[in-house]
């Protein structure tokens, strides 16, 4: 079996980097605020910085984290830890290439316990 080729470096910009980071925190905290407003599931967003804490119903979290000196985002997740590096216009894991926005979806919908679908910025 062989490894997953490793991630080309970032080719942003501090600035760029950041204003990416920035657009994905919000657009999960947007739809955090959608679902609470309709009544979906009682999720508690808590943003300090460049760091995103998802608080689910069973008491379980996601956490999203800004790596700045990276270039990457993080997640944990009760499954694990993932990294994601902004390549072609999409946040890519490191290790397995899925998308970042599939992986948050899948980990929370797990941890939530049902169907939760985030949407890409």
């Amino acid at each position: 079996m062989s490894a997953a080729p490793e991630p080309s470096p970032s080719t942003l910009t501090d600035g760029q980097y950041q204003q990416l980071a920035d657009d994905l925190l919000a657009a999960i905290e947007a739809d955090c605020d959608r679902w609470l407003q309709d009544d979906v599931i009682d999720i508690d967003s808590q943003r300090t910085g460049g760091l995103l804490e998802l608080s689910l119903p069973d008491g379980s979290k996601l956490i999203i984290n800004t790596q700045p000196p990276l270039h990457e985002i993080w997640l944990a997740a009760r499954a694990g830890g993932y990294h994601f590096r902004h390549q072609a216009g999409h946040w890519v894991d490191t290790r397995d290439g899925s998308e970042f926005f599939d992986s948050l979806s899948r980990n929370a919908s797990a941890q939530g316990g049902k169907t939760l679908r985030f949407r890409a910025v």
